[in-house]
């Protein structure tokens, strides 16, 4: 299929299959990036569109969570929170795991959801679950404001166990780790999906299962050493201790838990790109 004429009667551009499955062209990607803008715009809007409270459901739903966690996991239940305020601890878990959570939920519906457009327009297939990564990075900068607000709250009121510390630069680098790896994996199970609809199904309480195998609603000290090497094979659960132990300086700090992250964040978009690349050409036919 070929693109527009230009002035000479020349087409400007020519758009062909991938002769290779595992090519990228990531200058075709940069240069669709109005269009990634276009989809961020997109997702949000119609998210809060139809709602009476819009966009406070960003801070709402995190405050109501942090509510039932209290009370539940450590007023009823008694989990330990390694002596910082349990509403802080709670949503220092939260505030990353919410961004995890949406983003592999939205990638993951990549092929489905957008099939219509698909089928119609060309532009790299990747846009799509690359926008959804980033429109939830505005929605996760919302949520962190409001865990910063409580940070200093609780630092203000002179709270001896909260000191953040130097580990907080690596901040940006938790936030690529986390959202790689919810890429990753969100375009292969997107890829799956249009072929085995039960993924679709199982992502709902899958989620939720890998949630309660991540240190969101209690610290490792809690876990007994026999089922902490299990845990240490969950790549989201050293990102978010890394998280709470730089800007609260509970928790723990393993370089070694970062590099196993990265390493399995490269893996995850390597395998996921080659499938998403295999399936992009056939998806019409099944989906």
């Amino acid at each position: 299929m070929q693109g527009e004429l230009d002035d000479n009667n020349n087409w400007s551009h020519i758009i062909e299959p991938k002769s290779k499955w595992y090519k990228i062209n990531l200058r075709e990607i940069w240069e669709y990036r109005d269009l990634v803008l276009i989809f961020v715009r997109r997702d949000i809007v119609s998210s809060y569109k139809q709602t009476i409270l819009g966009p406070l459901w960003l801070f709402l739903g995190p405050v109501f969570t942090v509510v039932v966690y209290t009370f539940v996991f450590n007023g009823i239940a008694k989990i330990p929170t390694d002596g910082i305020p349990a509403p802080l601890f709670y949503l220092a878990g939260t505030t990353l795991w919410n961004y995890f959570q949406s983003c592999i939920t939205g990638t993951s519906g990549t092929f489905v959801a957008n099939a219509a457009i698909f089928g119609k327009v060309y532009f790299p297939r990747l846009i799509s679950p690359i926008s959804v990564v980033v429109s939830n990075l505005l929605k996760f900068g919302i949520q962190l404001l409001m865990f910063l607000c409580f940070l200093f709250y609780y630092m203000y009121q002179g709270n001896p166990n909260i000191h953040p510390n130097k580990y907080l630069l690596l901040f940006p680098l938790l936030i690529l780790l986390m959202g790689g790896i919810a890429l990753g994996s969100g375009i292969i199970i997107s890829a799956l999906t249009t072929k085995y609809r039960d993924l679709s199904y199982f992502i709902s309480f899958g989620i939720t299962l890998l949630m309660y195998a991540t240190p969101v609603i209690y610290p490792v000290s809690a876990i007994p050493e026999e089922y902490r090497p299990v845990l240490a094979l969950n790549p989201i659960a050293p990102i978010i201790e890394a998280f709470r132990f730089g800007f609260t300086g509970s928790g723990t700090f393993s370089f070694n838990g970062l590099m196993y992250c990265t390493l399995f964040m490269c893996i995850v978009l390597i395998i996921g790109t080659i499938i998403f690349n295999k399936t992009e050409k056939t998806f019409m036919d099944t989906v």
